[in-house]
């Protein structure tokens, strides 16, 4: 009996070969959607996940009362992780970090400038990163020792092994290979090309030999800690949370509060708010995965739709079946076995489709997605959605269709009536009104984007280029700054603590004039040197800056008009403030420039006089760029020789600000084009059976003299109608949720009915163009034809 039922869906399939191949496309292009969405979440919440022990690491950072407001920071103090590690005994394993940007490492005449991190030695023993040459227990014992990833190792040493060998770091230490890792995969939150040794830079550096002795409130550094098998963070939580209230006369440590965050989270809950981290790149996941789920019902509706419509067409067979003792429920059955042919098609078409788009999607989204064919509860699931799409495709028509009585359709008086028409209207409804908000989330998304990024920056970021320094450009900066600035490749050099589009490091304000009992404030601290202001082209609005070269500028700062407006101060010139036990003088005020975030207001920022590690210099504007970067090379391969040249274009940097908002509207972009496209599909079928059931009607009205005009408009006006009432449905569910996105960004446009007016304008011409064929080919046919056929 299956068989014979296989039998009749296949011929069924042949006979109505366009409307299968509508079904079937539109199928596909919705299971292709949902299955790329599926597999893009999957991908999000895999990260980490490959690590031993992944739920018992954790990072910790510091909630801060900051009048009444928490704010939450991942900068935490050596004597907090010291304290952890001592105090603590449910905590396993503790490692401190100091996170640093490219470094220089040379093997004779290989030189590379590649990404690593400096963290404590027990981190290996943490995070269980496969080894391929030495082990955990010892790779980060010796302080001159250092761990290459298995493709850094490649690029140094070639094919030979690396263990045992001397790689030379900045041109500075010759620092001997105990070990060689894998190479990281692309869904794991540290991302590194090398790893020192926290007691490395304890031995190099003296401000963090310094920091170790010092207090809760010097944060500079990041921890991260495992906790022992079978203890819970409820455990230690209690012992840990106030654990920085010991140093009460630290402002900051008598505000704080220490917390963890498991290593599960980090990917996907990275922003707190008051203190909870309750939001992050998991929005977005959560919308992608409504929007996958939402596209493959349109394509449901799709088969719904142009199967009930065509019922007609299959009335004859159902009741002949009927009077010859067919049950309900073979027809059931039967039907039911046809849609899951057609959903197995579109299943098989659906993988064809996700196979060729993959490689650009991954492109795009920056993963490494790939169908996962030898993995049984990938086939286990996909087995699952596919039964699942085959019901609920299939199943109202199955029930509808077995419903006709065998007498009236054998007597040809089978008719849907109004309840049929409407339902099918209805569904049409919900297909266009999904369809019209995703093209509203779009417009308002790069709305969002573009208001955001014509948004004044407050300097410069034009032909400003930054480079990392290192100890040869330190030790030659005063040289390398004349040179560039002789040359007339460049306009104006500098160095800073932070880079030109970040905040790198914060601290406190203890006392300052009009300060409020309990009050604190924690505000940006950047160190500059000469021209810094000059280079960026932030505009100095009060007092002076810095005098080149001065001593006495050595306890003087310039805040910005954040800063100033955050300490209430109204003529902030001269005042006095104090930091610990250092007294700051005011000496300018600058205007605020969005170091951080280009959708929030501007950080409150201190500058102080320092020379930093961060080279920003602007190429003169009479010079091509290519030319001025070919000549600046040189200049720098002059005064570093043991590395190449690295550069970055500070525009570049700020736009990457913007890059989750462009990829979510991309992606909201071409998943809006789908459901439209699908849904389009099947307002084809319907536009075609419309037409092939009024064939006679329009035969009559060509004769007594209707224009191809008035056909059109009868065919199209009642599709028109449903999409306009799609976008009055659309339009406030659109709003309801943007609104709610919005409300994230401090600085967000106001969404105006302009929006929806353009939607719904677009969304009724793709209508007209759709349906305009089925109607002007209905218009145009021979009325003679049509009234002999009938």
């Amino acid at each position: 009996m299956i068989r014979n039922y296989l039998k009749i869906a296949w011929r069924n399939i042949l006979t109505n070969k366009v409307y299968s191949a509508l079904n079937i496309l539109g199928l596909a292009a919705g299971m292709a959607v949902a299955l790329v969405i599926g597999l893009w979440v999957q991908y999000q919440y895999s990260y980490d996940k490959g690590l031993p022990g992944y739920s018992q690491l954790y990072q910790v950072r510091r909630n801060f009362n900051s009048n009444g407001e928490t704010l939450t920071f991942s900068s935490t103090s050596l004597k907090l992780a010291d304290a952890l590690r001592n105090n603590i005994p449910e905590i396993e394993n503790v490692a401190e970090s100091d996170w640093m940007g490219p470094h220089g490492l040379k093997v004779d005449n290989r030189k590379f400038y590649l990404p690593g991190v400096q963290i404590g030695s027990d981190f290996l023993k943490m995070f269980r990163y496969p080894f391929i040459e030495g082990n955990a227990e010892t790779a980060l014992k010796d302080p001159y020792s250092i761990v290459l990833t298995e493709s850094t190792a490649k690029a140094l040493f070639g094919n030979e092994s690396s263990l045992g060998k001397t790689v030379r770091v900045d041109n500075v230490h010759d620092l001997k290979v105990t070990g060689v890792l894998k190479d990281l995969p692309a869904n794991s939150s540290f991302q590194f090309k090398f790893v020192l040794p926290f007691s490395y830079l304890e031995q190099t550096q003296s401000y963090v030999k310094a920091s170790r002795t010092g207090g809760f409130g010097n944060n500079n550094f990041q921890i991260f800690v495992k906790l022992k098998p079978g203890i819970s963070y409820a455990q230690v939580e209690p012992k840990i949370i106030d654990i920085e209230k010991s140093e009460p006369e630290s402002t900051n440590a008598r505000n704080s509060k220490v917390i963890l965050q498991p290593l599960q989270d980090w990917h996907l809950y990275s922003e707190y708010k008051n203190g909870i981290a309750n939001s992050g790149f998991i929005d977005y996941v959560h919308i992608f995965s409504i929007i996958g789920l939402l596209v493959l019902v349109i394509a449901c509706i799709n088969f719904i739709n142009l199967s009930t419509a065509r019922s007609e067409k299959r009335a004859r067979e159902v009741g002949v079946r009927k009077a010859i003792g067919s049950l309900r429920s073979d027809l059931i059955f039967q039907f039911l076995i046809e849609s899951a042919m057609v959903t197995f098609i579109s299943f098989l078409c659906c993988l064809v489709l996700v196979t060729l788009v993959l490689p650009s999607f991954n492109s795009l989204t920056g993963t490494s997605i790939a169908i996962p064919y030898n993995s049984f509860s990938f086939w286990l699931i996909m087995a699952a959605c596919v039964s699942l799409t085959a019901l609920l495709a299939g199943g109202k028509p199955a029930f509808y269709l077995s419903s006709f009585n065998p007498v009236k359709v054998l007597k040809g008086s089978v008719n849907g009536g109004k309840s049929r028409s409407l339902s099918r209207q209805i569904l049409v409804v919900v297909q266009f009104s999904c369809s019209i908000a995703l093209i509203i989330s779009t417009v308002i998304i790069y709305q969002q984007i573009r208001f955001a990024k014509d948004r004044p920056t407050g300097y410069n970021i034009d032909r400003l280029m930054a480079t990392d320094m290192n100890d040869d450009l330190d030790h030659n900066y005063t040289a390398l700054k004349n040179e560039l600035l002789q040359s007339g490749m460049v306009q104006s050099v500098t160095t800073a603590t932070s880079p030109a589009t970040d905040v790198g490091s914060h601290g406190d304000i203890d006392r300052w004039p009009g300060k409020l009992p309990g009050e604190t404030v924690e505000m940006g601290y950047i160190g500059i040197s000469d021209d810094y202001f000059k280079t960026l082209g932030i505009k100095l609005i009060a007092g002076r800056d810095f005098i080149p070269g001065s001593k006495a500028d050595s306890n003087n700062v310039v805040l910005n008009e954040a800063a100033v407006k955050r300490l209430r101060l109204k003529d902030p010139i001269n005042q006095l403030m104090t930091n610990g036990n250092q007294r700051l003088r005011i000496i300018g005020v600058v205007k605020d420039a969005l170091m951080i975030s280009p959708f929030a207001p501007a950080d409150p920022s201190l500058f102080y006089p320092a020379k930093g590690g961060n080279l920003i210099y602007r190429l003169s504007t009479n010079v091509p760029t290519h030319e001025a970067v070919e000549k600046v090379t040189t200049i720098f391969n002059k005064y570093n020789p043991g590395f190449p040249y690295g550069y970055r274009f500070v525009d570049a940097d700020y736009n990457s600000k913007f890059q989750i908002e462009m990829l979510i509207g991309k992606l909201s972009g071409i998943f809006a084009g789908l459901a439209i496209f699908i849904s389009c599909l099947g307002l084809f079928g319907l536009a075609a059976y419309v037409a092939e059931q009024r064939t006679k009607e329009i035969g009559i009205r060509k004769v007594l003299g209707a224009t191809i005009a008035q056909v059109w408009l009868l065919l199209s006006k009642d599709f028109i109608l449903l999409v306009v009432i799609s976008c009055l449905i659309a339009s406030p569910m659109a709003y309801y949720f943007l609104h709610g996105w919005l409300m994230k960004y401090d600085y967000r446009i106001s969404i105006g009915p302009g929006v929806f007016i353009l939607s719904a304008l677009l969304a009724i011409t793709i209508t007209l163009i759709t349906i305009s064929f089925q109607a002007i080919k209905a218009a145009l046919m021979n009325p003679v034809k049509s009234l002999k056929n009938e």
